[in-house]
């Protein structure tokens, strides 16, 4: 059989390539029914990616039809495939263009109570939410009279809200409208709305290198090419920037400027400004995902309030902050694209809820929300100030120091690979997030994303020191 070609510079993510190729040989019968696949230690070495990539690979090729999983002896091409090969290859489901994402969420890890600790999830601990202050506001809500439970929401989203968002956007030196402001089913409706509008099959879209995994996988689904620009401590690297504009001419760069995921970094004042200079020269829309606004404490540039939703989209998101089950988030635009993105929430899901918008209403304007941020803010400084220090005598490396929020990003000097290690970690246990997971294209990498919040239990460290130390993982 002849050599694959896995060209870890390619936009195509590594996972994509190794199953084409294996779809092909299927097809010209280079791979005949019944051969067996090569092993994923021995494909892993060769072609010098991570087990956990090959894996996903035929995963995929099993989801598809064109490969079995026999347990204790391998892969084998599926022996139907063998009538069927002549058949033109279709082109894969656009669910299975998020497969890597998809590891996470599978894990149960969204689900508060299912006993397995979650150093590496994405939200506050349940204790530290506000829910007495959120049950008084949803009981005062249905003793009003005008409260509208049985009817649909506004198109924009709930007005007074809306109204609201200005006042706090103005703190933060944007500028304006309720009209130019649509209120959206958390932040994930409104890039899904964003990439709709923009992207067709095939355009370009830059992201952040690392970036958010879920921001990846939205727009996969909706048949973009990623490319990574990647991120420095003062936010992302310009010249790459430059460089992956003037190639690939993107739709969109969608980017965290302020208590970035996963390097818990923000971006400064200098990098701002030739961002924005590179947009004007290269006619680029960027998506400035904000969604941990309200965690900043430190320093930290807005590309919107340098650009006055002129070629910035701006996204905000109460779902970290206050509830992921209320859903509430926002996308603020130049009047035009505001119309356009609520048309299009009208066609794709209605309206949002309304019900939810007035609780979050009231949590702002009647002053819990302010001490509740303002409690959650000295949690994470008191968690960050005890884990970041205990990390780095473990031997850990941070990626950058964070400038605030949940996260940090660190590495084991010993450690290429974190995938296989999150997979013994769950084993055990716990629910890590193996730096592959916030890589646009998927490859062996050595970084993990902490979440101090979550570091507390002993058995997190317990877990740490043996990885530190390189013995290997017990299930319990």
């Amino acid at each position: 059989m002849q050599p694959f070609i896995v060209d870890h510079d390619l936009a195509q993510p590594l996972v994509e390539q190794i199953v084409e190729q294996f779809i092909a040989r299927i097809g010209d019968k280079s791979l005949r029914a019944g051969s067996r696949l090569p092993s994923i230690r021995g494909f892993a070495a060769e072609y010098h990616v991570s087990k956990f990539t090959v894996v996903e690979a035929y995963d995929r090729l099993v989801a598809l039809g064109y490969v079995q999983s026999r347990r204790g002896a391998g892969f084998f091409v599926a022996t139907r495939m063998e009538a069927h090969a002549h058949t033109p290859i279709r082109r894969e489901p656009p669910l299975r263009r998020c497969v890597d994402s998809l590891w996470l969420l599978r894990q149960d890890a969204l689900t508060a109570d299912n006993g397995i600790l979650k150093p590496g999830c994405g939200w506050l601990p349940a204790d530290w939410m506000p829910q007495a202050e959120l049950e008084k506001a949803l009981r005062d809500l249905t003793r009003r009279p005008n409260a509208r439970l049985t009817a649909y929401g506004e198109p924009f989203g709930y007005r007074p809200l809306r109204q609201q968002l200005t006042v706090r956007m103005a703190e933060l030196e944007i500028e304006a409208e309720p009209e130019q402001i649509v209120l959206t089913n958390g932040a994930m409706q409104a890039l899904d709305l964003i990439a709709r509008y923009f992207v067709d099959e095939g355009d370009a879209v830059l992201v952040d290198e690392p970036g958010f995994f879920n921001v990846f996988a939205n727009q996969k689904l909706n048949g973009a090419r990623l490319y990574g620009v990647p991120r420095t401590p003062n936010g992302p690297d310009v010249a790459v920037l430059e460089a992956l504009l003037a190639e690939h001419k993107p739709k969109l760069f969608i980017t965290n400027s302020v208590l970035h995921n996963p390097t818990g970094t923000s971006l400064n004042r200098a990098t701002a400004f030739r961002i924005l200079q590179l947009a004007e020269k290269y006619d680029l829309t960027i998506v400035e995902d904000d969604i941990y606004s309200d965690f900043q404490t430190g320093p930290g540039e807005r590309l919107a309030a340098l650009d006055q939703l002129n070629r910035v989209i701006y996204i905000g998101s109460f779902s970290k902050t206050l509830s992921a089950n209320l859903r509430v988030g926002f996308i603020a635009a130049d009047a035009k694209r505001a119309q356009d993105l609520c048309d299009l929430k009208l066609l794709t899901g209605l309206s949002t809820s309304e019900a939810a918008e007035r609780v979050i209403h009231a949590m702002l304007t009647e002053g819990a929300y302010r001490k509740h941020m303002e409690r959650v803010k000295s949690h994470l400084k008191q968690a960050a100030d005890q884990v970041l220090p205990r990390l780095e005598k473990l031997g850990f490396s941070l990626w950058a120091q964070p400038s605030g929020g949940m996260f940090c990003y660190a590495r084991l000097p010993h450690v290429e690979d974190t995938a296989p290690l999150a997979q013994a970690a769950l084993m055990e246990g716990l629910m890590q997030a193996p730096g592959v997971l916030f890589c646009p294209q998927s490859g062996a990498t050595p970084w993990l994303r902490f979440n101090v919040a979550h570091m507390q239990d002993p058995r997190v460290w317990d877990w740490l020191e043996r990885v530190a130390a390189g013995e290997p993982a017990r299930a319990l």
